[in-house]
């Protein structure tokens, strides 16, 4: 099974950026799609972003023009680019890479916290 650490998250101020790295053990460039998603505290988990096998990306609206998720298969690592954070952006992050047959797979989640 595919184990994925991610790593990067920390406290930054309003308008800095982070970068947040999602490792797998195995190789992910046979998988339909990475994604992250996020939880604040007593809210659900909702999407950030994806990444398709063919390079397409996809973001929430929340998130569009300041977060940008891309791929190294070299590495076998997802990245999350955050830039212009804001406080309503602190939350836990966790990645998902998702297999072609549906299966997804689990990081264990960073904290990123937005405060002056």
């Amino acid at each position: 099974q595919v184990q994925l650490v991610e790593s990067g998250g920390g406290l930054v101020q309003p308008g800095g950026s982070l970068r947040l790295s999602c490792a797998a053990s195995q190789s992910i460039s046979g998988l339909s799609s990475s994604s992250w998603y996020r939880q604040a505290p007593g809210k659900k988990r909702e999407w950030v972003a994806d990444i398709w096998a063919g390079g397409l990306t996809n973001y929430a609206d929340s998130v569009k023009g300041r977060f940008t998720i891309s791929r190294d298969n070299a590495k076998n690592t997802v990245y999350l680019q955050m830039n212009s954070l804001k406080p309503e952006d602190t939350a836990v992050y966790y990645c998902l890479v998702t297999w072609t047959s549906g299966v997804g797979s689990w990081g264990q989640g960073t904290q990123v916290t937005v405060s002056s």
